[in-house]
């Protein structure tokens, strides 16, 4: 441990003991707050508020007059999270919720992990977050080899697929994505027409469309960072043309899929994991949201990652990494987005089915685990 943490922690200590006068304890969050990706990074943002208001409300945590976000923006961007993250060191925040972007995550938890800054991203999906051996790290949503499995399985169960083609815009996210469902696809004997590349950003996405309508596939498996260029996809290849089943990602599942696609978005499928609605825990997460609006697709997963931090925190009495790290693996809860359980690996497991845009919403369809339709 850094000789800065330690300071730190022993101060913190002394203030939960009750030693020294109560102050302010500090997280943070890492998420794009501005530009594409906005949607999606402010409900990251405000579901760590989110957390934070719920756990004041139950008492907050002894010591600590008050519990503070400190919200950077990463832009998804692997320099700019890096920035971020060495503002939120320097903030001196006991734990960090976040990122959205892998291609954020990872560079960012390399910073944190020199100052031994727990991390628990809610929507950071790559294998490679969790399996580079860092101490501190830690996931609250799925994983893209878990995540392309059940994609996997209902496009050769339920759709009886023969054909696929594969899109992605190059993200470390959306990419390694694709590259498990096409090894799945050539695995499961489905041929695979094409793996194309768009650019992150781009807006015209005529001139990969005119081939998948030219190709016929069966299905069009569009991976994408964000459910802005997910929308756009949409439009332009039912102008198209397109016929082929469409089925999407986590990242693409966003309420501002179908704000923005309207009609073009009716009936595409989507990957994610799986929310209870109807669990106290997730009413509790609803009625701390409400300030913010309507949840967003990560807000839930955001939430959860906050208040296990800090329940940790709470339950260890200090804000030494290790006991949050000891107390993070010892516990678990029933969470918003799923029920929580840390491995030594930092990981809760995946729970991913299929969802469907019914009449201008998301609908639960079918579950990869049982075969069956919702």
């Amino acid at each position: 441990m850094s000789a800065k943490r330690v300071i730190l922690t022993l101060v913190a200590m002394c203030l939960m003991a009750g030693t020294a006068t109560a102050a302010t304890l500090k997280i943070g969050s890492l998420s794009p707050l501005t530009g594409s990706y906005a949607a999606d990074g402010n409900d990251i943002a405000n579901g760590a508020r989110a957390a934070i208001a719920a756990i004041e409300k139950e008492g907050g945590i002894p010591g600590f007059d008050k519990i503070e976000l400190f919200a950077e923006d990463d832009a998804c961007d692997p320099r700019q999270a890096v920035a971020a993250a060495n503002k939120l060191v320097n903030e001196k925040v006991v734990g960090v919720v976040g990122a959205y972007c892998s291609s954020a995550t990872i560079p960012a938890s390399e910073t944190l992990a020199e100052a031994d800054i727990p991390m628990l991203t809610p929507a950071s999906t790559s294998e490679k977050v969790t399996e580079r051996g860092l101490p501190y790290m830690f996931r609250v949503c799925g994983r893209d080899d878990d995540q392309s499995i059940a994609a996997m399985k209902f496009i050769k169960d339920m759709l009886a697929a023969k054909t696929i083609y594969i899109v992605d815009d190059k993200t470390t996210y959306s990419q390694g994505l694709a590259d498990n469902v096409e090894k799945l696809a050539n695995k499961e004997g489905l041929k695979v027409i094409a793996h194309d590349h768009v650019n992150q950003g781009d807006k015209d996405f005529s001139a990969v469309l005119t081939k998948i309508k030219d190709a016929k596939p069966d299905v069009l498996y569009m991976s994408l960072q964000n459910s802005a260029s997910g929308a756009l996809m949409l439009i332009q290849a039912k102008r198209a043309g397109v016929t082929a089943a469409i089925i999407g990602q986590d990242a693409v599942y966003h309420p501002q899929l179908m704000e923005i696609a309207k009609d073009a978005a009716e009936g595409m499928y989507l990957t994610f994991g799986y929310i209870d609605e109807e669990t106290p825990s997730y009413k509790k997460f609803l009625a701390a949201y409400e300030k913010f609006g309507k949840p967003g697709a990560y807000s839930a997963y955001s939430y959860d990652a906050a208040y296990s931090l800090l329940s940790a925190i709470k339950a260890a009495k200090s804000t030494d990494p290790a006991k949050i790290k000891a107390e993070l693996i010892k516990g678990e809860m029933q969470g918003a987005s799923k029920k929580i359980k840390f491995q030594a690996n930092g990981e809760s497991g995946s729970n991913y089915i299929i969802r469907v845009v019914k009449d201008g919403k998301f609908a639960n369809f079918w579950d990869p685990q049982t075969g069956k339709k919702y």
